[in-house]
């Protein structure tokens, strides 16, 4: 209930848009066996916290992901229509490194948020400190959260 009451004052007279990660924030992550996301277990307790801000009128909920290959984002998809399907589909922005294969996923968050147009509130929750530093870095004026914060 913390998060989602700091959300909720946060963003009490303006719109917000929340990209959320995957790997690591909503769904379990194993460095050694990257790859079928369809078998990675959800955690729920992070799931139902986004659930209850996504209720919110002044929130938008976004997926912000990457993935190494490009039949992976059809997985990733498959499992938020299974565990969380509240994140609409227009809504879910999963980038590939096989169609960038020069960028590193922090780059290629920074570059997906540094083309953003718009006049509301963004905030990324992210489990990965590099990509969290990297755009603190650049992007000022986002608001950044560690995934440890949706846990009460």
């Amino acid at each position: 209930m913390h998060f989602y009451n700091l959300i909720k004052r946060l963003t009490k007279d303006k719109k917000a848009i929340i990209y959320v990660d995957m790997d690591g924030v909503i769904a379990s992550y194993n460095v050694d066996k990257p790859g079928n996301f369809a078998l990675k277990r959800p955690l729920t307790t992070n799931i139902q916290t986004l659930s209850k801000l996504c209720k919110l009128k002044n929130i938008e909920l976004h997926i912000l992901s990457v993935c190494r290959f490009n039949n992976e984002i059809d997985d990733k998809n498959g499992w938020l229509d299974k565990y969380a399907s509240f994140f609409e589909k227009d809504k879910r922005h999963i980038i590939s490194k096989e169609k960038y294969p020069n960028y590193a996923s922090k780059e290629l968050k920074l570059n997906y948020l540094k083309s953003l147009k718009t006049d509301k509130q963004i905030i990324l929750i992210d489990d990965d400190n590099e990509i969290l530093n990297t755009i603190y870095k650049e992007l000022k004026n986002i608001i950044l959260y560690q995934d440890s914060e949706l846990i009460d």
